[in-house]
């Protein structure tokens, strides 16, 4: 299963705090709005995604249809394709795409321990 650039999206107490922090890593900002709070840093193909306010914990997030510098690529597996899998594999699903669309579209699992899964597509 082809599930496009990877990341994490953190939600943070203090944007400006957790921006200079991940700084001092090596990341520099890679697309977002402090001012709306939400960045996402970039270190070589690892991405991490800051939000203040938005969401109680952390996503892991994938992005079908995108590379690690939010460039569409071709081949991919549709988000629909991807969560008719999961379904299949009896994965608990907490939003679904409809599948009678195309395009943009996302789906939110949620992994055996409670972590967040998000597929979020953008192409």
């Amino acid at each position: 299963m082809k599930l496009g650039a990877f990341s994490i999206s953190l939600a943070v107490k203090d944007i400006k705090k957790s921006k200079a922090f991940y700084e001092s890593l090596g990341f520099i900002k890679f697309a977002g709005d402090i001012e709306k709070k939400y960045l996402i840093m970039k270190n070589e193909d690892s991405l991490v995604g800051l939000f203040e306010g938005m969401f109680d914990n952390n996503i892991i997030t994938f992005n079908p249809g995108w590379d690690q510098n939010a460039r569409k690529v071709e081949g991919f597996d549709d988000v629909r394709k991807i969560q008719k899998h999961l379904k299949s594999e009896g994965m608990t699903m907490i939003t679904q795409a409809d599948e009678n669309t195309k395009g943009p579209a996302s789906c939110v699992a949620v992994d055996p321990d409670g972590n967040t899964i998000l597929i979020d597509q953008h192409v």
